[in-house]
């Protein structure tokens, strides 16, 4: 008897969930579901740049992986060789004189804002400051996952460690200019979802320089609440320049800005302006203080420390060559579909 109801109960209930999924759209399946498109950043039609804040704008993180390009195991695989191959292109090395080699870090995928003071940051810096400026470029954008190295922990050892071998350590100098979201808790966004990527922290950072005994250094950090790298970056031969105070958010960022405040201001122009970065740092404050004044947005207040002997190493560097003519900004292009895929 039990068997007998037993079974009958099974039956009404098939029926009854059969009628139930007549009534009801199938569920769709995730393997079939294309993935999120990429929008381009929109141009900036005003003398500053959009003002959203990186804090702001971390809310709206996703999925930054193309429909179209490399897998992420390929890129994974592909970072010695493209490491290998970017130290192999920096420009000959010019004898005699100081050499100022500049290293680029934009940490998060998920805004063009920050390729874009990247390439731009290479352009200039090759165009203007003359054959004595080299540069290299770590990245994490969409667009260029075939044509850049990621900018990672390890991608940033492997870089140093390259630099430190073409470099002569008494005389060039280092630029490493890093720009992303920074934490409240000073901690910089690294991010290509979905690659696993370590997050860099200050502490982090000033580890990572030790461990590479460049004698003279500059080192630019373009994020919210990046005062708080200052404490331990600080030392002799080293000239530190962040965005803003260690309890300020800095602006600019978000997808429908160009560039930040801080990378309009100081890349575009003020080092337009005067090669000396000190000088350029004093006059990108104050045209930022205008743009957050004019905005009523809270003072970012840019920070800078200069270590002992940095300003006069930096000084014969630029006796070195004569300032070439102002490099116009243009945000990145994106990447060709011919580079789309890495070569193995």
């Amino acid at each position: 008897m039990r068997t007998l109801l037993t079974a009958l109960l099974a039956f009404a209930a098939g029926v009854l969930l059969m009628l139930w999924l007549s009534g009801h759209p199938a569920l769709p399946s995730i393997a079939n579901q294309p993935a999120p498109s990429i929008a381009p950043a929109t141009a900036s039609t005003s003398s500053a740049p959009n003002e959203t804040s990186s804090t702001e704008a971390n809310a709206d993180n996703g999925d930054d992986w193309p429909n179209a390009g490399p897998t992420p195991e390929q890129v994974l695989y592909a970072q010695p060789r493209m490491i290998r191959d970017a130290l192999a292109q920096l420009t000959p090395r010019v004898a005699g004189k100081p050499n100022l080699y500049l290293l680029t870090f934009a940490g998060d995928a998920g805004e063009d804002v920050f390729r874009n003071e990247a390439e731009y940051a290479a352009q200039l810096f090759g165009k203007r400051f003359g054959a004595t400026a080299h540069s290299l470029v770590l990245e994490n954008n969409p667009a260029s996952l075939a044509t850049h190295p990621l900018a990672s922990w390890s991608n940033l050892e492997a870089a140093l460690d390259g630099l430190g071998k073409v470099m002569q350590p008494d005389q060039d100098i280092l630029l490493l200019y890093v720009t992303s979201h920074g934490s409240e808790d000073h901690t910089l966004l690294v991010d290509m979802d979905p690659l696993p990527l370590d997050q860099i922290g200050a502490p982090d950072l000033a580890g990572i320089l030790a461990n590479h005994r460049f004698k003279w250094k500059v080192v630019v950090v373009n994020a919210c609440y990046s005062g708080g790298f200052v404490p331990p970056l600080h030392g002799p031969g080293t000239l530190v320049l962040t965005a803003a105070r260690a309890d300020r958010s800095s602006f600019g960022c978000g997808s429908d800005s160009d560039i930040t405040y801080f990378g309009k201001a100081w890349l575009v122009d003020a080092l337009n302006r005067t090669p000396d970065f000190v000088e350029a740092f004093k006059q990108a404050s104050g045209e930022i203080s205008q743009w957050e004044q004019k905005d009523k947005l809270t003072a970012s207040e840019p920070q800078i420390d200069i270590g002992s002997g940095i300003a006069d190493q930096l000084a014969l560097w630029r006796k070195g060559f004569t300032p070439g003519p102002a490099v116009a900004f243009k945000p990145a292009a994106p990447a060709p579909a011919s580079t789309t895929v890495i070569a193995q």
